[in-house]
């Protein structure tokens, strides 16, 4: 199983998504600022996740919440108001 995830700073308020096949270890990393573009807003939260059976099938979806907008694409799942 693989997972898109989206992270939220606790310190910048910014998002962040990714795909990992195990996205707690991979939230460790990030906190433990071992993701280069993550280190400036440690700590990270996970506000969502979605699972799937492939990797490439989680890579497209990443790339697809990138290209809309992580925010925009929290709005249209209603996980994020205004």
């Amino acid at each position: 199983m693989f997972f898109v995830y989206i992270l939220q700073s606790e310190k910048t308020l910014r998002f962040y998504v990714g795909s990992s096949q195990d996205f707690q270890d991979r939230l460790i990393e990030h906190n433990r600022g071992f993701v280069r573009s993550t280190k400036h807003g440690i700590p990270w939260k996970i506000i969502h996740t979605e699972s799937f059976n492939t990797r490439a099938e989680a890579y497209r979806k990443e790339r697809k919440i990138k290209a809309r907008g992580i925010k925009r694409y929290l709005i249209d799942i209603g996980k994020m108001s205004g």
